[in-house]
């Protein structure tokens, strides 16, 4: 009896066991199926959060694109505006000088009569030409007007007449004259046009 009892805990501890190791072996493969749902779980925001900074990535990226060529549009203007203020830096002097140079050719076109007004004009004269120069030196041209074609961007035609002389469109008469400094016009030329 005692064998029997001895070999009836051997089939129940065996079974016990197997029990035990079929329990163990249920929880490893259920806690095996649980992580794998879980892993997937986590790997779903972490591709979210991946994907969310590919975006940030291409958006900085963009804005950084942008502000560079922002940049060299403005240090393109910037050289521009620095050219042509060197190039046209002279234009509001000369824009003051023309009234007195008008007014020393005004003064030339006297009759003078006595040695002493003959002195005089020549003084004025020598000033006249020292300031033309001047201004030619800053890049200053006369524009030319009598027998030249009328042109309404290099002359101001506050008159017209009919002269059998010159052929139609062509400037008879000079009022006023007008200047260019380089390849800006400063002042039109006030001139006379014939029909």
């Amino acid at each position: 009896m005692t064998e029997e009892r001895n070999t009836e805990q051997e089939l129940n501890s065996q079974t016990e066991e197997e029990t035990v190791e079929e329990v163990f072996a249920e929880n490893e493969a259920s806690e095996q199926t649980e992580e794998i749902p879980a892993q997937e779980e986590q790997q779903v925001p972490m591709e979210q959060k991946v994907a969310e900074l590919e975006g940030k990535l291409d958006e900085a990226d963009n804005r950084y694109l942008r502000l560079q060529a922002d940049f060299d549009n403005f240090r393109r203007r910037s050289r521009i505006e620095l050219e042509a203020s060197a190039k046209y830096r002279a234009q509001n002097i000369i824009t003051d000088l023309l009234p007195a140079i008008d007014n020393f050719e005004r003064a030339l076109k006297m009759d003078v009569d006595n040695e002493q007004a003959k002195s005089l004009k020549q003084g004025v004269e020598m000033v006249y030409r020292s300031l033309l120069d001047a201004l030619k030196n800053e890049g200053v041209e006369v524009i030319e007007a009598v027998g030249k074609e009328f042109d309404p961007h290099l002359h101001q035609a506050v008159m017209q007449a009919e002269d059998e002389n010159y052929g139609p469109n062509i400037v008879v008469e000079e009022f006023q004259k007008g200047y260019i400094l380089k390849d800006r016009i400063i002042r039109p030329a006030m001139v006379k046009v014939n029909q």
